[in-house]
């Protein structure tokens, strides 16, 4: 496969991309309601043309465009797109909810799903979509409540704290209210939602456009996905919030996004608003190093043999592909981004730049006696805090990576053991069975058992575990495969006989735990690991080392006059940014565009992450664009591009705006340079990969034939 490369050369503070000089973008995932002047004055430098106000205002419902922006459960971001409740976010934030309509007869994951009519849009049980009406400053009340707490003796936790606020507010305005911590209590807010729980699929193309390249293209540069999906709101008549009923009606949002069709270019202002789940960049060097070189090493490696075994049958069976896909999807996204955080944390030297950023806090610290009072042994107690507790770490990971997560059967296990859980056996156990496969589970625990004896000190295993290894043992080497074919064959959870009995629920509690597999995934407990790295720990705990080191952090900038801005914490977020590639790497770098010659030159028929069905081959080919080409001849389209908007999990589905606030793409994944970015920002490194709307546009059109929902576009 040949990649088409560019020159990039860096120029001071700007980049030369292209034949174009580009500003670089600066860091930041801001609050939406903190966008005050100056942060304004630079967004406007940058090409703004909308005020702050347009941008969000609580006082003027519908004014802004942040009114048109959804949280997705606060997993994902959407946006309102038509005044009929059309809702546009990404495919694989979708991927779940259409692997749950898939069955062998009608794979929509495969075919896609299109409603051609609005009777077949398809409601998704549970459901929600929530709209920010308003976000307050509530600091002050929040910390009067706690010392109120404490002084009645109470308990005055953050989760107390939660749901007292919580629960006032959501009294007072009947909205559902969230309670944030930002720098760790430094500051509060208290965000005001309304609800929406009818929500419809209506359109997710096949994973052969919107997961084009798969794991192979995930985190990678250049990519070439059409991820995106539509839902519809709807509403009780009267335009309330409602639980599904057929007599519900299309949404009418306050605020819906207008669509661009006139394209961008390198170094045009771009804008996302979202909701980023988390970034944990106000952490220490020492727990940056402890999750290079100790938690993610260990995690990752299992991951990437567990991918390899569920792969290697979803390679041999389409039955077990569909069963198998949803769970792959999610452990696959998990392990390439956690590996990519390893790699990334030792190619930016982040522990080194955070051991500087320590130097100069540690200065400050100094120059007062009050914050050396405070402070002075703060870091030396981090370093200890973490190299005590790694042995432990280290424990545990092959302990919650084989026996908790290790394959879906232990979760059946974990459930059927808690007599308290009704869906632990009978007929919720039944279906849980039949998106299994046996054979896969039976790989996945034979890993399992012989990455946990290998590896798990004995001194935390039981009695019980040590004299069953031993058994099974010579020479001081354990036959792990024995060991698992034993466990397997005695076992009630993997006989027909025993699952049906369990189905039946004539399966006695005392039967279920003194089944040698299901004891010896559940006879070791978590908490036995929380104890000792408790103990490890001492006093103060990390939790409250690290509360104080983000304290201190913060309270130095503030003193300082540094702009900062909290973590991420699944609240509304505002990051801006410009259209352009990356700086050089190795003295090259890819172009910030994709177009479909590129899908045409990844095809590879039989390759399941880069196959195309005979419908996408013959339209990429003849590269009809219809109304939706642009250049002189009509014949230019562009599939992804980059950015270098700040983001991270929880923005996939964001809408990326232009200058003017209209809709040009939708953010759906990061590049494997930016994935450090949960911890610290690599300035020309992090870019934001996004799927063109017009290109989506293309596929509901020419692709899908929905030209139902290109008329309610207004297109």
């Amino acid at each position: 496969m040949k990649l088409k490369f560019i020159i990039a050369v860096a120029v001071g503070s700007l980049l030369w991309i292209g034949g174009s000089i580009v500003a670089k973008a600066d860091e930041g995932m801001w609050m939406i309601n903190a966008i005050d002047a100056a942060l304004e004055k630079k967004m406007v430098e940058r090409g703004l043309e909308l005020s702050a106000g347009e941008i969000y205002n609580a006082d003027a419902p519908g004014s802004s465009v942040a009114d048109a922006v959804v949280s997705m459960a606060f997993g994902c971001t959407g946006s309102m797109i038509s005044d009929q409740g059309l809702l546009i976010t990404n495919h694989h934030c979708a991927y779940s909810d259409v692997h749950g309509l898939s069955t062998p007869e009608h794979n929509y994951l495969e075919e896609g799903f299109w409603a051609m009519r609005s009777d077949e849009e398809v409601n998704i049980k549970d459901k929600q979509v929530y709209f920010l009406k308003i976000v307050l400053d509530v600091t002050d009340e929040v910390k009067k409540l706690q010392a109120d707490l404490e002084a009645e003796g109470k308990p005055a936790g953050s989760r107390r704290l939660s749901h007292l606020m919580e629960q006032k507010y959501s009294k007072q305005t009947g909205l559902d209210a969230w309670l944030s911590s930002m720098w760790r209590g430094s500051k509060y807010y208290l965000a005001l939602y309304e609800v929406y729980s009818d929500v419809r699929l209506v359109a997710a193309p096949p994973v052969s456009s919107a997961a084009f390249g798969g794991d192979i293209d995930n985190w990678e540069w250049p990519q070439h996905k059409c991820d995106f999906a539509l839902y519809r709101v709807y509403t009780a008549p009267d335009g309330s919030p409602a639980g599904y009923s057929k007599d519900n009606v299309p949404m009418k949002p306050t605020r819906k996004l207008s669509i661009s069709l006139d394209g961008y270019k390198a170094g045009d202002y771009t804008m996302i608003i979202g909701y980023p789940g988390s970034t944990n960049r106000y952490c220490s060097s020492f727990e940056t190093d402890f999750k290079e070189t100790l938690r993610h090493p260990v995690n990752n490696a299992i991951r990437g043999d567990q991918m390899a075994i569920i792969k290697g049958w979803m390679d041999k069976d389409p039955d077990i592909r569909l069963k198998y896909s949803d769970y792959f999807f999610s452990l696959s996204n998990m392990q390439e981004c956690f590996s990519g955080e390893q790699e990334c944390f030792e190619r930016f030297d982040v522990v080194e730049q955070k051991e500087e950023l320590e130097k100069e806090l540690m200065a400050w610290i100094e120059a007062s006696p009050e914050r050396l009072e405070k402070w002075g042994g703060l870091l030396d107690a981090l370093k200890s805090g973490y190299n005590a507790i790694r042995d432990v770490e280290r424990h545990q990971s092959y302990y919650r990576e084989t026996m908790i997560r290790g394959s879906q059967l232990a979760l059946i296990m974990r459930r059927a053991h808690n007599p308290r859980n009704t869906a632990g056996t009978g007929e919720k156990m039944l279906e849980k069975y039949a998106s299994l496969d046996l054979r896969v589970e039976r790989d996945l625990l034979e890993y399992a058992v012989d990455v946990f004896v290998k590896n798990l000190d004995p001194s935390y295993m039981t009695d019980w575990h040590k004299e069953l290894i031993d058994s099974f043992s010579k020479d001081g080497v354990c036959d792990t495969k024995a060991l698992s074919d034993a466990l397997w064959t005695s076992s009630i959870f993997t006989s027909e006989e025993g699952i049906a009995r369990l189905g039946r629920r004539e399966v006695p509690s005392e039967e279920i735990v003194s089944d040698s597999l299901c004891r010896f995934v559940m006879d070791i407990k978590s908490t036995d690991f929380t104890e000792a790295k408790e103990a490890a720990e001492g006093t103060p705990n990390l939790l409250s080392l690290n509360r104080e080191y983000t304290h201190a952090l913060y309270q130095m900038r503030l003193e300082k006059g540094i702009v900062q801005y909290p973590d991420a914490n699944s609240t509304m977020r505002m990051t801006y940014g410009t259209v352009g590639g990356f700086e050089p790497r190795d003295g090259v770098v890819c172009d910030w565009k994709t177009t479909p010659s590129g899908i045409l030159e990844k095809y590879k028929p039989g390759d399941f992450d880069f196959t195309l069905n005979d419908r996408q081959y013959l339209l990429y080919r003849a590269e009809d664009w219809g109304r939706w080409g642009f250049g002189p001849d009509g014949k230019t389209m562009y599939v992804n591009f980059l950015t270098d908007n700040d983001i991270t999990g929880g923005n996939s589905g964001s809408p990326v705006l232009n200058s003017k606030g209209e809709l040009i793409g939708l953010a759906f994944d990061g590049n494997k340079e930016s994935l450090a970015s949960d911890a610290w920002w690599t300035e020309g490194y992090n870019k934001c990969v996004c799927v063109d709307i017009r290109f989506i546009l293309w596929t509901l059109d020419r692709y899908a034939g929905m030209t139902r929902i290109i008329d309610e576009l207004g297109l």
